[in-house]
């Protein structure tokens, strides 16, 4: 049997491959960055043939440190930067514009307008996500009105809509399918999460004609055999969905009631809640987590704005140290008795706190504060926002009991970091045994519908945890630093509720 599996792990600055072996160790890895383009103030995009091509050379590199030919891939596996779109020619494959990227914010005059009209809680109900420009379905419309003769070609058939994973296997399979997975369609406001169809009142309101859409698979499942040209060999696709959902895949929560959160320049929280989609009254989303066999697990998800970009900008822009290492041991050295507190300027989903006019701020700081002490408050922040996060989830949930917190990203690396999450979520913290789990979630995907991986627990049953960190903060010293944090975001932002 061919043991090995191809990932395309296609994100925002950057298109991944990996190539797994049977025993689910990475053999050969590829990777190219992408470019940004950024035509006006608001608006994010990236060339549909670069992405293209950077995943194409990112494959054969890595399967040429791997030793191996595609001939010797059980399957590949494709996770991707979910909500970005692209709208290309059916024909020939090529997109008719940039891919408008998830962050792009040309969209967010028509999102108000809708708001404005009462569509939400409609919306919400349905597809549990928000009215926001982040999602693909108001791109959609954008791209439709804005690209001359877009509407006529659509019209007539000649036109395909996905978010990347679709774009790549449309590519990868030269033409012959035009799929997605259930977790990338929860990302569009198109989808309607229970009933699992793409929704007919939606695609009208958004005026988005339903012969573009692709059509939605299960996470594991037959998406295409690659063309032979492409790669050297016909290989299938049996594995395919959205990052965040991947890494919570990676870390084996496969249980309602885990959480996986990820902690880059971003941080992104996932809840497994099972069957059950929550429906929270706290802005945070319900997303279809993975789909198995036909059966949908849902979760809930929040996300942090600024969690490394605070250290970033610490970095970059103050240069208060040199090197990412350094951040740790200044953090150490940081009087722990100077109450400083950092609220970064980032989008409050998951703590009920509001975007308009959030400004970052330093609360506390007096002539005996140094750098250590701001380096401290940045990585502090990481706990609170995350606290917040959390606490909000456990609300919107009620079977939400003890939580342990499955950490990944980059900067899982730092103990102190991970110390103080611990202490100031009253949670134990497992780090993850690498610090990107998304790769490994769409290979455990791709190797079991392949029948070279094992099942979701002999998978859980081999996950290795790096190190467990357990709250040891004196409460009364916690329930001091939650009060004086709560009261730095009440000053900074003043129509936020506790």
């Amino acid at each position: 049997m061919k043991p090995y599996i191809l990932v395309i792990d296609q994100s925002t600055l950057a298109s991944f491959a990996f190539v797994f072996d049977a025993e689910q160790n990475i053999v050969g890895m590829g990777k190219m960055e992408l470019t940004q383009h950024y035509p006006q103030p608001g608006w994010v995009e990236q060339v549909a043939e670069e992405i293209w091509a950077t995943c194409l050379w990112a494959c054969k590199t890595a399967l040429r440190k791997a030793g191996i030919t595609a001939g010797d891939l059980a399957g590949i596996g494709i996770t991707n930067q979910r909500a970005t779109t692209l709208i290309w020619d059916r024909a020939t494959g090529r997109a008719i514009h940039n891919a408008v990227i998830w962050r792009d914010q040309r969209t967010a005059s028509h999102c108000t307008a809708l708001k404005d009209a009462g569509h939400e809680p409609m919306l919400a109900q349905r597809t549990g996500l928000l009215i926001h420009p982040y999602f693909s379905a108001s791109k959609v419309k954008w791209l439709l009105d804005n690209v001359e003769g877009a509407r006529d070609r659509a019209a007539k058939g000649e036109l395909a809509f996905g978010s990347v994973d679709s774009f790549l296997i449309y590519r990868l399979t030269g033409g012959r399918a035009h799929a997605t997975d259930a977790t990338n369609a929860s990302q569009t406001i198109l989808f309607d999460i229970e009933a699992n169809i793409w929704d007919p009142e939606l695609l009208d309101l958004f005026d988005v004609p339903a012969n573009i859409l692709p059509r939605v698979l299960d996470s594991a499942d037959d998406f295409g055999l690659t063309d032979p040209g492409v790669l050297g060999a016909a290989v299938p696709i049996l594995g395919v969905v959205g990052n965040q959902q991947a890494a919570l895949i990676g870390q084996a929560c496969f249980a309602p009631g885990m959480l996986k959160s990820t902690y880059d320049e971003h941080c992104f929280v996932l809840l497994n809640t099972g069957g059950d989609i929550v429906r929270s009254t706290h802005r945070l989303l319900s997303t279809i987590a993975y789909r198995l066999d036909g059966k949908s697990t849902y979760a809930l998800e929040g996300a942090i704005v600024s969690v490394g970009g605070s250290l970033q900008w610490l970095h970059d822009d103050l240069e208060i140290f040199d090197h990412w290492d350094q951040a740790e041991k200044l953090a150490s050295a940081s009087d722990p008795s100077l109450p400083i507190y950092l609220v970064p300027a980032f989008v409050g989903a998951g703590s009920d706190w509001r975007e308009t006019d959030a400004r970052g701020a330093l609360f506390g700081l007096s002539r005996g504060a140094r750098p250590h002490d701001l380096v401290r408050a940045a990585l502090e922040a990481v706990g609170y926002q995350s606290h917040d996060l959390i606490e909000t989830m456990r609300k919107d949930w009620g079977h939400a009991g003890e939580i342990v917190i499955r950490a990944d990203g980059n900067m899982i690396a730092s103990d102190w970091t991970l110390q103080f999450l611990a202490d100031i979520t009253e949670a134990t913290v497992d780090r993850a045994p690498l610090a990107d789990m998304t790769p490994l979630g769409v290979a455990w995907l791709a190797g079991w519908k392949a029948g070279v991986w094992p099942d979701a627990a002999g998978f859980a049953a081999r996950r290795a945890s790096d190190r467990e960190f357990h709250p040891r903060m004196e409460p009364e010293l916690r329930r001091k630093k939650l009060d004086g944090w709560r009261d730095a975001v009440r000053r900074t932002l003043p129509e936020a509720t506790d």
